[in-house]
């Protein structure tokens, strides 16, 4: 990108009104390998392809749709990021996270991320889900680094809280409502493409983490330094290197997390209808 970000998002706005009309929401949301499905239960959707958009990199992975949509569920107005982009196809994390600060301009004060995710010890299996309550970040990188914009956010953002307590708390609740067994754990980010190595795995448990994967963590710096609440959920794909007998394979990790996509969006469907009624945030342009 030539032009400054916030320029960037101010262009990023108009061409999303000039394909959809007028979109601001409350609520968005960060749809990760093979959770894409969710999408099919908004209401009166509008989609359009993120490569469509100017400044938007188009996803390489399968199971990433790359599409941003809009719509309603459980009664409230949301906008999804079907799929996303990653730094390991090629791209600078000022890239990677355009698309969550797009929904931060649209208007979007809360943000739900998920992903799909190898568990870093066996006190998890492929098809648990664990709500993220802390992250390392060891992708050897951050969004922010550079010139600093204080129109989107200050320049030493506080990560004490990057998931916000409240919503992982209410997510809790609705696990238990629900019979749904969800764990509650630290994701490590790691840049990929690569799968980690046994030895990895085991350094990374040493640290402290419960689930690695690929993405999720620039993202979650970039909307915190735009003020917005963060709520992540991993699917557990894949037991870590050392810790199973099975190769690690793509198309394995989006078959588990499809199958997961059920008990997710029942999850997660509990959580939008019973979260707060915060302050609404008044959309950057």
């Amino acid at each position: 990108m030539t032009l400054p970000v916030y320029d960037v998002l101010r262009e990023l706005v108009g061409a999303v009104a000039d394909r959809l009309g007028p979109v601001s929401a409350p609520l968005g949301m960060v749809l990760g390998s093979g959770l894409g499905g969710l999408v099919d239960h908004l209401q009166d959707a509008k989609r359009i392809a993120l490569a469509d958009l100017p400044h938007l990199a188009p996803s390489t992975v399968p199971g990433h749709a790359g599409q941003l949509v809009t719509g309603r569920w459980q009664g409230r107005d949301v906008i999804v990021l079907a799929g996303r982009v990653h730094r390991y196809e090629g791209h600078d994390f000022s890239q990677v996270v355009l698309p969550v600060r797009l929904l931060s301009a649209l208007g979007c004060s809360t943000l739900i991320v998920t992903n799909a995710a190898g568990a870093a010890h066996t006190g998890m299996q492929p098809g648990d889900l664990m709500l993220i309550s802390d992250h390392i970040n060891l992708t050897g990188g951050s969004p922010l680094t550079g010139p600093n914009d204080d129109r989107l956010g200050p320049r030493f953002p506080d990560m004490t809280a990057a998931y916000d307590p409240e919503l992982l708390v209410l997510a809790e609740q609705v696990a238990q409502k629900q019979a749904i067994r969800v764990h509650r754990g630290v994701y490590v980010g790691l840049a990929g493409p690569s799968y980690e190595t046994p030895a990895e795995i085991r350094m990374l448990a040493r640290l402290g983490g419960d689930a690695v994967g690929m993405s999720t963590v620039a993202e979650v710096i970039a909307a915190r330094h735009m003020g917005v609440r963060v709520l992540g959920l991993s699917c557990i794909t894949n037991l870590g290197a050392g810790l199973g007998t099975e190769l690690l394979d793509h198309a394995h990790v989006g078959a588990v997390a499809t199958e997961a996509t059920d008990r997710m969006t029942r999850l997660l469907a509990g959580v939008v209808a019973d979260l707060p009624a915060w302050p609404e945030r008044v959309p950057l342009f």
